[in-house]
């Protein structure tokens, strides 16, 4: 199920992580390495603060992605209660029985969906606008 999860998310991460490294250019690790520093230390250093927005954005698309995600789970794990069931599969099968439960299953993934974005969004500094 991880796989089959990670199959469908990660284009979002990539695409995310891809425009983040080429935004970022290469002169900057060209710097680094002018002035004495390791590829390694550059790429810690330089590389991975540079990207790391848009690491966290693409995290972010990535997650939203899978938290809804049902079609890949069912086609690849099944739907057993107890092992492979997660929440969008549930809220599918509580419809046909109980929609109040349903709602409010999916309120939950809305919720859950929205801490996320808000622990996830870049905090602005005063000043910095």
């Amino acid at each position: 199920m991880v796989l089959a999860q990670t199959f469908v998310a990660m284009p979002f991460l990539v695409v995310s992580l891809e425009g983040a490294l080429r935004t970022a250019g290469q002169r900057y690790e060209d710097v680094a390495a002018t002035l004495g520093a390791s590829p390694g230390l550059a790429f810690r250093r330089v590389t991975v603060p540079l990207v790391l927005p848009g690491l966290a954005s693409g995290a972010v698309l990535a997650f939203a992605r899978c938290l809804g995600e049902f079609g890949a789970t069912i086609a690849f794990a099944g739907s057993l209660q107890g092992t492979t069931r997660t929440l969008p599969l549930l809220v599918y099968l509580e419809r046909e029985s109980d929609v109040d439960a349903a709602i409010a299953l999916s309120l939950l993934l809305v919720v859950v969906a929205v801490l996320v974005i808000a622990v996830a969004r870049p905090r602005t500094v005063e000043g910095m606008r």
